[in-house]
């Protein structure tokens, strides 16, 4: 345990630095330093500047899962063609052929996992700091002895200590504490499942539905809710703070997401150029837009925009001077 601590050093520092700097800026605004909903502002603080770095990350991401279903047929191609050879060659021989397939495409099946990789150790940072401040312990960091004592010791509501868990309440029969934990981990699970149906159900194009790419996510949609279901009656009330904050973020991000770049050939595409019909028909009737006629036949008319900006007069010298 000491060597995991050890290497989570910098990132515990780090974690540390955002939470006494959120910490420090609810405290002189008139909000009680050890009361927990400061401490609870400043894990949604934290999640809030993780998520900002991580934008960069999510956008590759995403471009990577278009790649992907955009070339999942030519996967199903090669799978095909080995389709009932089980022997070690020829199993072999397509791992060789997918691994070249996915260099000349520049896809990666497995950058889909990178946000969520990189931040389980943010995760267990911020763990081993509500560890550390629950035994009393002085932080690597800014969280000195004072902050680490108001940090273990700040409660929700006054009667949830945010370093407790289900578990330890449930050993020590503290009702409130399960409730409240309870609560944590059915927001947990249910905001992960949705954040999976939103692509599941809207982003994914017809011809991608029949594909085994498909099938396999369609599994993990239902498989990850569970794990977070059974391993989050241990985390601690902060942590779980701090992950229900995260999924709330990537449920509201891939939503405008998808809304403004959908997947072409989904739902979420048909539905966008279905809103951007109905507003160019509502531009079109208020005059802001004109369908011209076009000359040749059998091409599309032609549509622009009208200038409603008024123009404004010009002097006699102005002009003068002008020229």
């Amino acid at each position: 345990m000491n060597f995991y601590y050890t290497i989570l050093w910098p990132l515990r520092w780090v974690v540390e630095l955002i939470l006494v700097a959120w910490h420090w800026l609810f405290s002189n605004i008139g909000m009680d330093p050890n009361s927990g909903l400061t401490w609870v502002l400043s894990i949604v603080g934290l999640v809030v500047v993780i998520r900002a770095a991580l934008i960069p990350v999510f956008v590759r991401q995403i471009r990577n899962q278009r790649k992907m279903l955009e070339v999942a047929p030519q996967i199903k191609k090669i799978q095909d063609k080995y389709k009932g050879k089980k022997d070690q060659l020829s199993r072999e021989a397509m791992s060789r052929e997918m691994m070249e397939f996915y260099k000349t495409s520049g896809t990666n099946p497995l950058s889909s996992c990178i946000p969520l990789v990189i931040q389980i150790p943010i995760f267990g940072a911020l763990f081993a700091v509500l560890n550390n401040a629950q035994d009393g312990k002085v932080g690597v960091g800014l969280l000195n002895a004072p902050l680490s004592h108001s940090f273990g010791s700040a409660s929700l509501f006054d009667f949830a200590p945010l370093h407790d868990s289900f578990r330890s309440a449930l050993a020590d029969h503290v009702v409130p504490v399960m409730v409240v934990a309870a609560i944590m981990v059915a927001l947990m699970v249910a905001s992960q499942f949705y954040t999976q149906l939103q692509i599941m159900s809207k982003n994914i194009s017809d011809e991608t539905k029949n594909s085994p790419q498909f099938r396999q996510q369609r599994t993990m949609m239902y498989f990850l809710p569970f794990i977070f279901l059974f391993s989050g009656f241990a985390f601690p009330l902060g942590v779980m703070f701090y992950w229900l904050t995260t999924n709330i973020w990537t449920m509201v991000q891939q939503f405008l997401v998808i809304r403004a770049m959908p997947t072409p050939g989904s739902e979420a595409a048909r539905l966008r150029e279905d809103r951007l019909a109905r507003k160019r028909d509502a531009q079109i009737a208020a005059g802001r837009l004109v369908v011209t006629t076009p000359a040749i036949e059998g091409a599309e008319p032609e549509v622009k925009r009208v200038n409603t900006q008024r123009t404004q007069p010009v002097s006699t010298k102005r002009k003068k001077k002008r020229r």
